[in-house]
């Protein structure tokens, strides 16, 4: 499954940020807010083309991966233009391999994990355990189906083209998954716009 997303974004990679330019729009206005109390190091999964290390404080030492080395490439030249310090690789989350335990005071995530299929997220989520220093936090936004009858059949209607183009899917169980991974704790969760952006904020105990 790893190799059909690589291969998926190698040429979705150079598509990405035109493609995902209607919906950047509304991202930006909540990368600040969302990132701005990561610090010290700070691994970002799926950082994609790197929208996000702009916004990282000075004092984070930013690791971020991707399976992709399309969207990698992109990522290069954010990183050089970011306040913070950044490392980039090519890793799958479920099997990095990139550090020691208990390593990162951070785990961040931005739209990974609606586009890992279910049964590849209990691995991810214990790697994401496996790094995490104890007491440190991790911070995900996926997207969900809404609850309102209008709004989800707009999104059935463009689902397809969304697992075609991106591999994702609005009906990942990634919230049960973290409930089921040992040492994990959600401390709260709140929807970004309307009931479809679901920001999960956790601590490993």
């Amino acid at each position: 499954m790893a190799d059909l997303i690589r291969n998926k974004y190698r040429l979705t990679g150079f598509l990405y940020d035109i493609l995902d330019y209607p919906w950047e729009r509304q991202y930006r206005l909540w990368r600040g807010d969302i990132l701005k109390e990561a610090s010290g190091n700070v691994i970002e999964a799926g950082v994609g083309t790197g929208r996000n290390l702009e916004y990282y404080s000075p004092d984070a030492r930013v690791t971020g991966f991707d399976l992709s080395e399309t969207m990698l490439m992109f990522a290069t030249k954010r990183a050089a233009r970011s306040r913070c310090q950044v490392k980039l690789i090519q890793a799958d989350a479920a099997r990095m391999g990139v550090s020691a335990p208990d390593y990162f005071d951070w785990y961040v995530s931005t739209f990974m994990y609606c586009v890992m299929p279910n049964d590849k997220q209990p691995a991810a989520l214990a790697e994401m355990a496996r790094i995490l220093k104890p007491g440190g936090r991790f911070r995900l936004i996926e997207m969900v189906y809404s609850k309102d009858p209008e709004l989800v059949k707009k999104q059935k209607r463009f689902a397809p083209f969304v697992e075609k183009v991106y591999g994702a899917r609005f009906d990942r169980n990634t919230l049960q998954f973290i409930n089921q991974t040992d040492g994990l704790t959600v401390t709260s969760t709140k929807f970004l716009k309307a009931d479809t952006s679901l920001l999960i904020n956790g601590i490993k105990e």
